[in-house]
């Protein structure tokens, strides 16, 4: 598979020419880039009105995908905003102005931001049991809601997999949205790989109608790249709307060393050495975790193959307490807060990087059980739409004053991105709980 974009911006850097464009360090080496780091110059293309090496490069992503993909510079983040937008454009083409979506409620911040510069209207779908991470909805559940309305929302939003590895049954999930008329719109961020296990459990071969993936969490790709693939059953009409969703949500100045990045991957995804190495990983993954369960430390068993969870709290130990521990040890791990630790392995991870990683983790001595558990969820009053509370004046306090408020903007940092209370919902007793109990201290609050 060719690399167009790469083979163009590498021979650029050989001219030698004299770069009386953006950026403004010319080429000049200061920490060892910059001489591939390019704007749209004659024959780079442009990102959102691509017609050469960007459209043929996408092309050659679409073809590893199976359907039509399309490059974001800016994280899944983009694309769950160009997501929403699309969503936006089929519910008016059919005659509803303001589109309501049906969410699970693990649902990413941006998912929010999103919904409240379009001006959607949001239900939740809560998770019987679990943590906030995670949102366990079932076929049949979801049939029974979508029944319940007579208005059928636009689409539905889910994330699978979640931050802690679980995988929603997509296929039949599909099989329900299509049932009832609406979208199904998946977060895929966690899960780009996924297409190239066997057999595939990407989310746009198992129904999907629009996903996003961030190439850069699981793929060897740069941290911003990602992928905003469309079904092909969708209307013609919406899939050439593709490009300006991105653009509306996008910088004009997208960055190159990405897009080569997102480019490169494309050779490497279409190599017969690629999935018998994610699988050959894949093993080695679930061979560290029997290990760790044979000692007593709770590996989950997720359906994402690559991501170890771990559950501490039987073995003794907060997940900030193991976090740490590796960290004293030079292994930094992706995301823990008091119950769990998020380990995230790719092909990179060699098979002594995870027997040194697997000895750490079984010299720690097993202590008496943490009976702590983390406070239970709450379904908050809503108060106001998302929108109205986003775009509102608002002020920071202590989670201890806002008891009674209302929230302004999602109070959670990425990892791991998913609010417990959203933005227009009122702050309960039970809320202000959860925020304590995972580190949260202030609060920002609609001013009164």
């Amino acid at each position: 598979m060719n690399t167009p974009i790469l083979d163009f911006v590498r021979a650029y850097a050989e001219s030698n020419s004299m770069r009386l464009h953006m950026p403004g360090h010319k080429g000049t080496p200061l920490l060892g880039f910059e001489a591939f780091d390019i704007t749209e110059v004659v024959g780079a293309d442009s990102l959102y009105e691509a017609d050469g090496i960007i459209r043929e490069s996408e092309k050659n992503a679409s073809a590893l995908f199976g359907c039509p993909t399309y490059y974001s510079t800016e994280g899944s983040s983009q694309c769950i905003r160009a997501m929403l937008y699309l969503t936006l454009l089929y519910a008016k083409e059919r005659g509803v102005d303001r589109p309501l979506i049906l969410a699970g409620r693990n649902a990413h911040k941006t998912f929010l931001s999103a919904a409240a510069l379009l001006d959607l209207d949001v239900d939740w779908l809560y998770p019987t049991e679990g943590w906030y991470l995670s949102c366990d909805i079932s076929p049949v559940r979801l049939d029974a809601v979508l029944s319940s309305y007579e208005i059928k929302p636009a689409a539905v939003y889910l994330t699978s997999p979640d931050y802690l590895g679980n995988v929603l049954d997509i296929k039949r999930l599909s099989d329900v949205c299509r049932k009832h008329g609406v979208l199904l719109l998946v977060d895929n961020a966690h899960g780009a790989y996924l297409k190239f296990l066997s057999p595939s459990l990407h989310p746009m071969d198992l129904g999907a109608d629009i996903c996003c993936d961030s190439a850069h969490k699981t793929l060897p790709v740069l941290t911003g790249g990602a992928y905003l693939h469309i079904g092909t059953h969708l209307p013609l009409d919406l899939r050439s709307q593709v490009k300006q969703a991105l653009a509306l949500f996008g910088s004009t100045s997208p960055s190159y060393l990405i897009l080569q990045s997102l480019d490169m991957v494309n050779a490497v995804l279409a190599s017969k050495d690629f999935a018998p190495s994610l699988m050959k990983t894949a093993k080695r993954v679930e061979a560290c975790r029997v290990k760790l369960m044979a000692h007593g430390i709770n590996a989950m068993q997720g359906d994402e193959p690559l991501k170890l969870t771990l559950y501490p709290r039987l073995f003794g130990y907060t997940g900030l307490e193991i976090a740490r521990h590796l960290r004293d040890h030079g292994i930094e791990c992706e995301f823990a807060d008091p119950d769990y630790l998020v380990m995230m392995i790719t092909p990179a991870i060699t098979e002594l990087d995870l027997e040194r990683m697997t000895d750490v983790l079984l010299s720690l001595p097993r202590r008496e059980a943490l009976a702590l558990c983390p406070p239970a969820l709450t379904h908050p009053k809503r108060a106001m739409t998302i929108r109205e509370a986003m775009l509102s004046p608002s002020e920071t306090l202590p989670v201890s004053e806002c008891i009674g408020r209302v929230l302004a903007a999602a109070t959670v940092g990425c990892p791991p991105a998913v609010p417990i209370v959203v933005s227009g919902e009122q702050i309960s007793e039970s809320a202000a709980v959860c925020f304590q109990y995972y580190g949260i201290k202030v609060c920002s609050v609609i001013k009164n």
